[in-house]
């Protein structure tokens, strides 16, 4: 897709280099060459029938040659012995070792997928073998063996959801565990023939919802849903970045690709978001939660749920930024800044996940496929970020990329930016170095209360020595010293006595 930098507007991508190049108005994908996911389809069986014919085409004219050097070895054989010892095959079916191989192989390339979904469908295919598909009434057993909590709880969902629908729940339910036991037996497919499997099943089992529902649309994206769910869940961790694949060597160069990129700032790429606003700066911590987390979901519309909400999330913290919604010029620069301080965990491996198995209707329309565009978009532009893209000189960018300059500083030590403003410095080192001067302080606050602690211990050891000190001089200077009384009787002559009342005289009162 093509991308155009400007040297004030920042990264912009026209609206219509999202939608699929052959015109339908879907939304395309860059892993489809630019086409939505049912032009890509039709362009990729074309091409694969294209292939088959020059393959079979070719083993026509290997099998004529063959054919020709087995008759003039045989015809010369037959001169020197006489007897014949068996009968002479028939041209067509002659035994030839390797290109046997070679043939059965193309025969099974050529029907592989009218054996794939359709015989689940067809009336006639079901009943012979039955009892080879659906032996018993449990998936395979390398599929249960790593089952675990969160695929038995979407089972008992998906069971429980199909009981509203009744016979043609008992139906679907019975179509997607013979698809599930045969994609579980098809080890030695590659991911894009697995991706075909999926979603011819998901085509055909939408066909014939549709039919059921009469036309209502709504009812079959619900049933789909739940389908995906349940399938998805049941297939992760055999179509999740397979050995087939070279996903993973895909995550580990955009992983390190991002690790080269830490010195890009903000303004770097026009980015409309003040993370100095507390508000801004939680939607953006939100929004980096959000694309991580889509790491550890397993059905492609979880992963698109956990972009759609990081998608939402930077809208915010552009409005509160701007004081105006964002447009379309803003979001895309503002998820490559998401992008590149989140890296994300198999960012590859989750974009071919969802383009191989989500259902196609999603990443076609609505705002699951616009997010979903955009995040290609972003790890498009990532891979091949330059200097013109931030706009700095060729010279400027090997430096940064080779961590011989940073674009805080340069190397005598000034600003390196047009302004000089803390607001231009990178938010991130700026949070940072606050961080470290708090702890700084809180350090310098601990050692002195730990110092007046310590004098504190110190004083109340010696406080119980100090008392008993005092009190023992106290003592010295003034002993104590007790006088002996002496106790003297109440009649007693003495000087105290004379003081004393008279004593009272009887009275005689006359009646």
């Amino acid at each position: 897709m093509s991308q155009r930098t400007e040297r004030r507007g920042g990264i912009h991508v026209d609206q219509s280099d999202l939608l699929c190049k052959k015109g339908c108005g879907y939304y395309g994908n860059a892993a489809w060459q630019g086409l939505c996911s049912k032009c890509w389809r039709e362009e990729y069986q074309r091409v694969r029938q294209k292939q088959i014919q020059d393959d079979w085409a070719l083993a026509e004219k290997l099998q004529r040659e063959e054919e020709a050097a087995y008759a003039s070895s045989h015809g010369a054989q037959t001169q020197s012995h006489p007897q014949p010892t068996a009968p002479q095959p028939h041209p067509g079916h002659v035994s030839l070792g390797p290109f046997s191989k070679f043939e059965e192989k193309k025969t099974n390339e050529k029907t592989r997928k009218v054996t794939t979904v359709k015989k689940f469908f067809s009336p006639s295919s079901r009943t012979a073998p039955k009892k080879e598909t659906q032996e018993g009434k449990t998936p395979s057993p390398s599929i249960s063996r790593h089952a675990s909590f969160d695929t038995d709880q979407v089972s008992k969902d998906f069971v429980d959801f199909l009981k509203n629908l009744q016979k043609p729940g008992r139906e679907i339910h019975k179509q997607c565990r013979a698809f599930i036991v045969n994609m579980s037996s098809k080890k030695d497919l590659s991911a894009d023939e697995l991706s075909e499997c999926v979603q011819d099943f998901y085509q055909n089992l939408a066909d014939r919802l549709m039919g059921h529902f009469k036309g209502s649309s709504e009812s079959v994206e619900q049933v789909m849903d739940q389908v995906e769910k349940y399938i998805m869940t049941r297939l992760y961790k055999s179509v999740f970045c397979p050995e087939t694949t070279d996903d993973e060597k895909k995550d580990l160069a955009t992983q390190n690709r991002i690790r080269a990129l830490h010195w890009v700032t903000i303004q770097m790429l026009c980015v409309s978001m003040d993370e100095e606003i507390p508000e801004v700066s939680e939607n953006v911590v939100k929004a980096i939660t959000d694309i991580i987390e889509m790491d550890s979901k397993r059905v492609p519309r979880d992963k698109l749920g956990c972009i759609t909400r990081c998608s939402k999330h930077i809208f915010s913290a552009i409005r509160i930024t701007k004081n105006e919604p964002a447009s379309a010029d803003d979001f895309l620069p503002a998820l490559i800044y998401i992008v590149l301080k989140a890296n994300p965990p198999r960012l590859q491996s989750n974009i071919q996940y969802i383009t191989r198995f989500c259902n196609p209707s999603r990443l076609m329309t609505g705002e699951d496929g616009y997010y979903f565009t955009n995040l290609c978009c972003a790890a498009a532009f990532i891979e091949k970020l330059d200097a013109q893209s931030l706009n700095l000189s060729p010279e400027e960018f090997e430096r940064y990329m080779s961590g011989q300059a940073s674009p805080r500083c340069s190397s005598e030590g000034d600003w390196s930016q047009a302004d000089p403003a803390p607001a231009a410095t990178n938010p991130v080192l700026a949070q940072l170095n606050h961080n470290l001067e708090v702890l700084s302080g809180l350090s310098s606050r601990q050692e002195t209360l730990m110092e007046a602690a310590q004098s504190l211990q110190a004083d109340l050891l010696s406080w119980p020595q100090s008392v008993q000190r005092e009190v023992h001089d106290i003592l010295e200077k003034y002993p104590l010293e007790v006088l002996s009384r002496t106790i003297s009787a109440i009649d007693a002559n003495n000087v105290d006595n004379d003081n004393l009342p008279p004593p009272l005289t009887p009275q005689v009162f006359a009646g």
